[in-house]
């Protein structure tokens, strides 16, 4: 927390309402670093999510609606299911179980035993 303390220093006093968006929320900006770093790749970009649902929306509109509920739902779902084939698989699959398990990660590394002493785990890391 160091960085943001010196950050908060040199730019608070000039761009105040910028430097507060950041010191504010510091631990949902840092949550990042709580998963392994195999992970962050995937963690980076939004892109899969945006272009499945724009292909539904997409295709939606194009068909003026569904018709019925159950046909939209029946639609929706094989236009997810196609669009999913190209996706890459997750990095470190294995490491998948561990964060579901809520395994402590500092900046992408495992901590196998955190004890009282391991940094909170949404803190900067140099």
């Amino acid at each position: 927390m160091d960085a943001v303390g010196r950050f908060d220093a040199l730019y608070g006093v000039k761009f105040p309402k910028a430097v507060a968006k950041i010191t504010d929320d510091i631990d949902e900006l840092l949550a990042f670093y709580d998963y392994p770093a195999e992970h962050w790749i995937h963690l980076r970009t939004t892109n899969p999510i945006e272009s499945t649902f724009s292909t539904v929306r997409h295709r939606t509109k194009v068909t003026k609606g569904p018709g019925s509920r159950a046909a939209g739902l029946a639609m929706a779902f094989k236009l997810i299911e196609s669009a999913q084939v190209p996706w890459r698989s997750v990095n470190a699959p294995q490491l998948v179980a561990l964060v579901r398990a809520g395994a402590t990660f500092v900046s992408g590394k495992l901590v196998e035993r955190p004890d009282e002493r391991t940094p909170p785990t949404a803190a900067y890391r140099s």
